[in-house]
């Protein structure tokens, strides 16, 4: 089982950047596929988005598109979120996910992980 630790959050004025990182627990980091997903207040949980497990491919969710990279050094257990061109709706606790399902369509699905970190929370000035 691997355990997920985010972060990176904090306060940052509208613009940004911001990155966010998760470290994984274990040696088989690249086995896993990993998302982002945000709880943003008064919201359901989303996916914004997932990363395959060589890190070659990546989805991600329309809202965020072009602003946000995420990305993974498996020979550091890392994953990454880098946030750009911030704007306060984007405000929320940001989550790492991941689990052994293969990479498919239902990545953008919050029930596709298994595994979850405790949040990282991201407020945004404007």
């Amino acid at each position: 089982q691997v355990q997920l630790v985010e972060s990176g959050g904090g306060l940052v004025q509208a613009v940004g950047p911001l990155r966010l990182s998760c470290v994984a627990s274990g040696r088989t980091f690249d086995s896993y596929v990993v998302g982002w997903v945000r709880l943003a207040s008064g919201k359901e949980r989303g996916c914004v988005a997932a990363i395959n497990r060589s890190g070659g491919n990546a989805y991600y969710a329309n809202s965020i598109k072009g602003r946000f990279t995420m990305s993974r050094e498996n020979a550091k257990n890392e994953v990454y979120l880098q946030m750009d061109s911030l704007k306060p709706e984007v405000a929320a606790i940001y989550y790492c996910a991941s689990t052994l399902r293969d990479w498919s369509h239902t990545v953008s699905a919050t029930s596709h992980y298994a595994y979850w970190g405790q949040g990282s929370q991201v407020t945004v000035s404007s």
